[in-house]
């Protein structure tokens, strides 16, 4: 078995972001020269997020909204710590750190609409992404 492993580096220009990985991914997948497999995609930190979507910015909009509805800015326990990112940890368990993506013909096997995406509910800093390939 082949395993290759790169990181993606994320710094957003606002508190709160969407971020294209599709073609960066496929890149890596590439390099790896793995034609059968999977492709792990994680966020490193505990206030972002990994997940598949359509790409339309009316969706973009929509998740953002979203979540911010179910996990609002506002005062949690996490704060007393001296934080003040509650809500960012409350996205990622929403939308997931992660996602497993199938390899197939030395590819991403993605459906019709399907892109990766790296949500950004801390950001303004410098933030890591594994991407690590595993196959044949």
């Amino acid at each position: 078995m082949r395993s290759h492993t790169e990181y993606l580096w994320m710094e957003t220009e606002t508190p709160r972001a969407l971020v294209k990985l599709t073609d960066r991914v496929a890149e890596i997948v590439a390099r790896s020269r793995v034609k059968e497999g999977f492709c792990l995609v994680s966020a490193m930190h505990i206030t972002a997020s990994v997940f598949v979507n359509d790409d339309e910015p009316g969706l973009h909009g929509d998740i953002l909204e979203w979540a911010e509805r179910l996990c609002p800015r506002g005062d949690y326990r996490h704060h007393r710590t001296g934080e003040s990112n509650g809500d960012a940890h409350l996205k990622n368990l929403l939308l997931g750190h992660e996602v497993l993506l199938p390899i197939t013909a030395g590819e991403l096997d993605l459906g019709p609409w399907q892109q990766v995406f790296y949500g950004e509910f801390d950001g303004q800093r410098r933030k890591r992404v594994v991407v690590k390939v595993l196959g044949e």
